[in-house]
């Protein structure tokens, strides 16, 4: 793993890029999920359903994927204040009980909030120990700027951003 999500706001640009671990999907994290957000849809928690779907056996539900694949992406506390939004989420194939998935990701853009402060657009694509994209989409974080740059510094440095709309 890089270091590019330990950096200040002011050292990271478009194009950097990052690698995770990965983290296998149990049939404790699917049952517990289940029971956490009152998803109890058979295709999650009955076996014998779900062997006659679609999918011929139990898969992880999307946000529970959706929600390890943010967890596996290294954001440093000390750098990053807030998620702000995911944005773009697409679930491409399903998640089987006994996968594991890992993240890549780019940063894809830079916006200036204010002195102290940055909004990153990472895009992630979430895979599976096969290699086969699972999911992708956008996360967007507040991040802080370098405490040590004085505030006139960071302003100035902003300039050289593209602002989004918020």
């Amino acid at each position: 793993m890089n270091r590019t999500l330990t950096r200040w706001f002011d050292e990271l640009e478009p194009g950097d890029r990052f690698e995770t671990g990965g983290r296998t999907i149990t049939e404790t994290d699917v049952v517990q999920f289940a029971a956490l957000t009152g998803d109890m849809h058979p295709q999650h928690t009955d076996r014998h359903w779900a062997a006659e779907g679609r999918f011929g056996e139990r898969i992880a539900h999307g946000m529970l994927v959706l929600s390890y694949a943010v967890a596996l992406v290294p954001f440093d506390p000390e750098r990053v204040v807030a998620l702000r939004g995911i944005d773009r989420v697409v679930f491409k194939r399903p998640v089987a009980l006994g996968d594991t998935i890992a993240v890549g990701g780019a940063v894809r853009e830079l916006t200036d909030l204010d002195a102290g402060h940055g909004l990153v657009a990472t895009d992630l694509r979430v895979r599976n120990h096969r290699g086969e994209l699972v999911a992708r989409g956008s996360v967007n974080a507040v991040w802080r700027r370098d405490p040590d740059l004085g505030s006139d510094d960071a302003v100035e440095a902003a300039g050289s951003f593209v602002a989004i709309p918020l």
